[in-house]
Parts: structure tokens; sequence; C-alpha cells
């Protein structure tokens, strides 16, 4: 993606705009290869503040690039730390979010507990935010074995009873 990004840039197709036009194509290639800091933190402004090294990266790694003989090193190092960068700031304004150990596990049995003495797996889902249905049916087959639930029924509509 950096390397696309500098090759637009050294291709220079509009009058005007060329660096705004390309930022916006990075972020949109981010997105797409699933780098989702852009959209809570401006890569724009990141470039902005840093736009000196921009500037001389982008000049280091043009240089023969119509012969092909450049080297597009610096500047792929300079957007790769730009990102390193927008991570950087967005774990410092939210802080890591890391899920504890079981804690998915912890969410199915409290939902069960909550729902009424039968509930299904659907019920289960719109309770569990965040916890695809493979976790659920985990679950419920564990506590199946342990005796704390049983399954009455078959397929999608099975409905589930808590025991004790």
């Amino acid at each position: 993606m950096a390397a696309f990004n500098l090759d637009f840039l050294c291709i220079h197709p509009f009058r005007d705009g060329n660096g705004r036009v390309s930022r916006l194509v990075l972020l949109l290639q981010c997105y797409q290869l699933g780098y989702e800091v852009g959209r809570y933190i401006s890569l724009e402004r990141l470039i902005e503040e840093n736009k000196d090294r921009y500037y001389e990266t982008l000049e280091q790694s043009s240089q023969g690039w119509h012969e092909g003989k450049h080297d597009p090193w610096p500047y792929i190092n300079y957007v790769l730390s730009m990102l390193k960068l927008a991570y950087r700031e967005f774990a410092e304004r939210v802080g890591e979010v890391k899920a504890p150990r079981g804690s998915k596990t912890d969410l199915v049995l409290a939902a069960i507990g909550r729902l009424t003495d039968e509930f299904t797996v659907a019920q289960l889902e719109q309770t569990c935010h965040g916890v695809s249905k493979d976790m659920i049916r985990r679950v419920l087959r564990e506590q199946q074995s342990a005796m704390m639930v049983e399954c009455q029924g078959r397929g999608p509509a099975a409905r589930w009873k808590r025991k004790g």
C-alpha cells in the first residue's frame, strides 16, 4: 500500500491536490487491508505533524523512479511509522482493551442465569453481544456435561432448560 502510494505521488496525475488524494487513497487501502485505526486517529494530521520527514522520505524514494532505479524503503518505512504512531495514540486514548481469559464463557453463563428457566441459542446470541454461536454452543455442551442444563429438542429451535 505504501509502495502504491509512492507510485501515485511519482506519477503526479493532477495539477493540484495529489498529496491530499494520495492520503485519501492510503486511508482507503488501510481500511481494505484491515488497518482501521484511521477511523479513530487522523492519519492526515499525523502526516501533517511529520511533514518534514514526509517530504524528506518522498524525495529519497522518488529519486530514480522514472528509470526504475529508486529505493521505496524510506517512504514505506515512513508510512509504517505513521500507522504505528496512530495505533500508539489510539491505545493511549482508549487504553488497551483486553478481555480477560474466560470472559466470554462468563458472559454466556451469566446470560443463562438471567434468562427464564427455558431458553434458546438465539436468545443467548441476542443477550451475549460479541460472542459467537460456536462459543455459545461450546459453553452449553460443557454445562450439559456438568448436568447444569439439558437440551429439549433438536435443531435451531431446540429449547434448553436449566437444572436445579
